[in-house]
């Protein structure tokens, strides 16, 4: 099919995704961006949020808490931190993964705290973009 690239999406724990899309919504530290086929190779850092995969079934959505993206012209492989398919969050899943951020924010050095307090913030993100 053309202008289809693979994408993948593995966490520690199980792979999520192994799909042909025609692109894929990635949240980067550095800005949201949309893999194509025949995109640049890039590879990014992940924030909280949500990855989206757009193909011939329709649009499947993850939600991811940090990890990267490599990107190349024919594929796109996320190997998140942790991930979890939008249908199976709940608002309580999502209240622990923000408690979680937090605590890592309270024991931060002070040169990583700004860093810790933007997990936080992305996280509260996160959730609001999940709809809960």
């Amino acid at each position: 099919m053309a202008g289809t690239l693979q994408f993948d999406l593995v966490s520690p724990e199980r792979r999520l995704a192994s799909l042909a899309v025609t692109e894929v919504g990635i949240p980067g530290t550095a800005g949201d961006l949309t893999a194509m086929e025949g995109h640049e190779a890039t590879i990014t850092t992940l924030r909280p949020g949500i990855v989206r995969a757009v193909g011939a079934d329709g649009v499947r959505a993850y939600a991811v808490t940090g990890g990267f993206a490599e990107i190349t012209a024919a594929g796109v492989s996320v190997l998140a931190e942790s991930a979890v398919p939008v249908e199976e969050l709940t608002g309580t899943l999502l209240d622990r993964m923000i408690d979680e951020a937090r605590s890592l924010a309270a024991m931060a050095l002070p040169e990583d705290r700004d860093t810790a307090e933007k997990l936080v913030h992305d996280m509260q993100e996160l959730k609001t973009a999940a709809g809960h």
